[in-house]
């Protein structure tokens, strides 16, 4: 009997031949490298949180450079600690923008979260801060404008009881909580509505630049604080132009007031009142500003195509943590796909 034929040919080289094709196909995490200094990175953690010293003959810590870019990995995928730990045994790329490629040993679980937990949200703060520096240098600064919106963070719901929740309310802990139940449950995280949807979680409020679309400036809080209480401490001062772009949420007279002298020029979609529509004139405007505004739904976007924006964590740090982290994230994708 003539056996069938098959494309699948087994060759003790195959891995080397799909290394090369990767490369010819194009690496996105190549990418990143090739345009962040992640050298810079590292040294502007270790001046926030610098490495502990270890007793003598203990394992020594993975390097701070090392660690930063497996927390770009895990972002960048929307892993999970153990998705972390596994995903670069299983794949080169991964391995290979890790420095791990012809390492014997790969960061665990344990080893990420004491890692997150080590630099917090200073540690995320001064990467931001250092990528923002690499990113002007390359002349690509705040130019055109700026436009403020906020995003919603989903977080794993919690269940609490009536009197769970009067207690929480004055900021206390309920008395038959042990420990252990205590660190499963999120009580900084928040209820709010948005179009007639309920929504729990956390939410950020970003600065993005209207001519490079980078997100200049970020600010965290809760799901349930209103958007337009975040507006003056996410604006970006170096911008170019004094032009603020924003939606309908952020309207209010005495805050367009307050911009302008301070020398901005608002930007923000009216809204109609019960029994008084927009007039023509108004519609047009909000329409101008709808098209310039727009921009920013495609930063949100992609983060939520890249990384999601879901978080898997417990408190307001480490939901600060991850926030930062997705604005870190995108903001060295958007540097790779502008280039050199």
């Amino acid at each position: 009997m003539i056996a069938r034929r098959t494309a699948v040919k087994n060759d003790l080289l195959a891995d080397e031949g799909y290394a090369h094709k990767v490369d010819a196909i194009g690496d996105p995490l190549q990418k990143i490298e090739a345009v962040v200094d992640f050298s810079a990175l590292a040294q502007a953690v270790e001046r926030i949180s610098p490495r502990p010293e270890q007793p003598k003959g203990g394992r020594p810590p993975y390097p701070t450079e090392m660690m930063v870019r497996v927390l770009v990995v895990k972002r960048l995928h929307g892993l999970s600690d153990e998705q972390t730990e596994f995903q670069p045994l299983d794949r080169r790329s991964f391995r290979r923008f890790c420095g791990l490629e012809h390492s014997r040993n790969i960061p665990d679980r344990t080893t990420i979260w004491n890692f997150e937990n080590r630099i917090g949200v200073d540690g995320v703060n001064a990467l931001f801060a250092e990528l923002d520096r690499q990113i002007r240098a390359r002349g690509l600064e705040a130019r055109a404008g700026q436009i403020v919106d906020a995003t919603l963070v989903p977080a794993p719901k919690q269940h609490f009881t009536r009197e769970e929740k009067a207690i929480l309310d004055q900021d206390a802990m309920p008395a038959d909580w042990k420990p252990a139940k205590r660190r499963q449950k999120d009580v900084d995280a928040r209820w709010t509505k948005k179009h007639g949807k309920s929504h729990h979680g956390y939410k950020f409020t970003v600065s993005v630049d209207r001519k490079h679309k980078f997100i200049r400036t970020w600010v965290p809080d809760t799901a349930c604080v209103h958007d337009s209480q975040h507006l003056e401490a996410a604006l970006e001062e170096w911008n170019t132009s004094a032009e603020i772009y924003a939606d309908k949420g952020y309207v209010g007279a005495e805050r367009e007031e307050r911009l302008r002298e301070q020398g901005y020029r608002p930007r923000i979609q009216r809204k109609a009142k019960q029994g008084k529509p927009l007039s023509a004139c108004q519609e047009r405007r909000n329409r101008r500003i709808a098209k310039v505004r727009a921009r920013v739904e495609h930063v949100f976007a992609a983060i939520t195509q890249w990384g999601g924006k879901r978080i898997r964590t417990i408190g307001q740090d480490r939901a600060n943590f991850a926030m930062g982290m997705m604005v870190l994230v995108y903001n060295m994708h958007r540097l790779a796909f502008l280039g050199p």
